[in-house]
């Protein structure tokens, strides 16, 4: 089904020159920078800018998703709901706001993340240098819609999935360290000069 009937889609806003931080007061403002390419949903706390009186549809406040509309990879990550404050959303991230009796967020930002949307999406992106996935490629983008309970377990064994991947990843490295320093050892005792001095 296609995101445009499913969603409420916005560019997140534009900023007129550049953007200058304010130790207090002002807005928090998610950049591209707090968006990671992983799908992990970003954390607080922003940097926070003076902005001005924005429209309200430039502001996430939890439940929402945030697509990489720019770069490479061109992901999407869930905004934790709820925030502690409304957060201005900056170009070229686009906000996604899911029809929740039919989508949940965390399940459209794994659906948009999935290889076969990441393919579509890069088929119609556009510039060499720095690649950009236009509005209308990602409102025509179509992802399955299997009911919510089905969304929920997706989520829940994608998540497990990551957690498992992290977890051999940190053995993985351990276990290098250890034959490294093994390895070191042995190196060590059958130098001849170690073994002279050790005479």
């Amino acid at each position: 089904m296609r995101l445009a009937a499913l969603c409420d889609i916005h560019s997140g806003f534009t900023a007129r020159g550049r953007l200058e931080p304010q130790p207090e007061g002002g807005m928090p403002a998610l950049q591209l920078r707090d968006v990671g390419t992983d799908g992990e949903s970003p954390a607080a706390p922003f940097q926070r800018y003076e902005l001005g009186k924005l429209a309200d549809h430039y502001f996430v406040r939890g439940g929402e998703v945030v697509f990489r509309s720019r770069g490479t990879p061109n992901t999407a990550a869930a905004i934790c709901d709820p925030l502690p404050e409304p957060v201005v959303v900056i170009v070229p991230l686009v906000i996604i706001r899911p029809d929740r009796e039919k989508l949940l967020p965390e399940y459209l930002a794994w659906a948009i993340n999935h290889p076969d949307a990441q393919r579509r999406l890069g088929a119609e992106a556009q510039g060499t240098s720095l690649r950009m996935v236009p509005m209308t490629v990602i409102e025509n983008l179509d992802i399955p819609v299997p009911d919510l309970r089905t969304q929920e377990h997706i989520i829940k064994l994608s998540a497990l999935a990551r957690q498992e991947g992290r977890l051999l990843h940190q053995l993985a490295a351990r276990r290098e360290d250890l034959v490294t320093s093994i390895l070191g050892k042995a190196a060590k005792a059958a130098d001849p000069k170690e073994i002279a001095d050790d005479r």
